[in-house]
């Protein structure tokens, strides 16, 4: 057995989790979800996919926790238990020198979260002195093959489970950024939400989500989809049956998708001129699951005028970059903290 225990980078996400291990790669990508034994405190039936499949099937007594809401941890202890079991599964048992890992976090972040972030990682086995925080679009930005080191500007627009994040970046820093709490979660909410108005008919978590990937869309498709969609009536209580059209899960994704364009244009308004002119050529870049929303990228770029490219695997992004950076820890001392025209304003 080895003892030192090999670099690793996470991609701590609200909906889901990647670990990278260097000279390895991507080991673990699954759900971050927990599902507990209500009466025991410490009682944990099943992590990550395995807790995916009990999802909207647990009993009374056996509830769903997700730790991140909004990209945020807001469950302290089942973060840090959620964290120290995939560390585990990724490198296997404790080590005599514990890891060194870079954790990917939200550009918008306050102190305390910053701090509660960096607790549980310490907590879940991370060496104290080896940790580093690194904002999501940054890494995002460098796991799609852009040039953030060099002195060109480049954008990338992170849509992710709990938030979507806009940045400019040059030079190894953010120059511009924006955070919203609105992502693949909102929306999957947006069309449980149309279906209990217009059906009054209550549906899953995974079910709707099934539906914004089969129906959903940012633009008006030409050529109207219906499916059939069962749940629970809410007025008799027995289930139930419906159709729904594309057309109206494209009204009920509208206002998401409009929240995502008004970040965007936030972070351009307040890019400068010779870095707004480097992404008028260069455009802007989609990453992250929610950007996987059918005509999302053609939405965008009709209304800003700006060419916009979908990342070739827009899921692990995050994780590729983050993953360059543990096997190449060098590069770590070239990222700045640039507070020129950062902008954190709450929504």
């Amino acid at each position: 057995m080895a003892i030192i225990a090999p670099d690793i980078g996470i991609d701590l996400g609200t909906s889901n989790t990647l670990v990278h291990v260097r000279k390895k790669g991507i080991v673990i990508n699954e759900p971050t979800i927990l599902v507990v034994d209500s009466k025991g405190k410490h009682a944990v039936k099943a992590i990550g996919e395995d807790a995916r499949v009990l999802l909207g099937r647990t009993t009374g007594e056996v509830s769903a926790v997700r730790p991140l809401t909004d990209g945020m941890i807001r469950d302290f202890e089942m973060a840090e238990y959620l964290l120290h079991f995939f560390m585990r599964k990724a490198i296997g048992v404790s080590r005599l020198v514990k890891p060194r890992a870079i954790v990917t976090i939200p550009s918008r972040m306050s102190p305390i979260e910053r701090r509660a972030v960096r607790q549980a990682a310490l907590y879940a086995g991370v060496r104290k002195n080896g940790l580093n925080l690194l904002e999501k679009p940054f890494a995002a930005a460098l796991g799609s093959g852009l040039p953030v080191f060099e002195p060109v500007g480049s954008m990338v627009v992170d849509i992710g489970g709990g938030t979507t994040e806009a940045a400019v970046i040059s030079l190894g820093g953010i120059v511009v950024s924006r955070s919203v709490r609105i992502g693949g979660e909102k929306m999957d909410e947006a069309v449980a939400a149309y279906i209990k108005r217009d059906f009054n008919m209550l549906i899953g978590d995974r079910t709707a989500e099934e539906v914004k990937m089969d129906l959903g869309a940012a633009l008006p498709l030409k050529e109207e989809r219906k499916a059939l969609i069962r749940g629970r009536d809410l007025i008799t209580n027995l289930p139930q049956t419906a159709e729904i059209s594309s057309t109206k899960i494209y009204e009920a994704l509208k206002p998401t998708c409009d929240a995502i364009l008004a970040a965007i244009q936030f972070v351009l308004e307040r890019t400068p001129p010779e870095l707004c002119s480097d992404i008028m050529r260069d455009g802007i870049h989609l990453t992250g699951g929610g950007a996987l929303l059918f005509g999302l990228d053609q939405y965008i770029a009709s209304e800003l005028g700006i060419k916009v490219y979908l990342a070739k695997d827009p899921l692990s992004c995050s994780a590729v970059g983050v993953g360059q950076l543990t096997e190449n820890y060098d590069l770590l001392h070239r990222i700045v903290r640039s507070a020129f025209l950062r902008e954190d304003a709450e929504e």
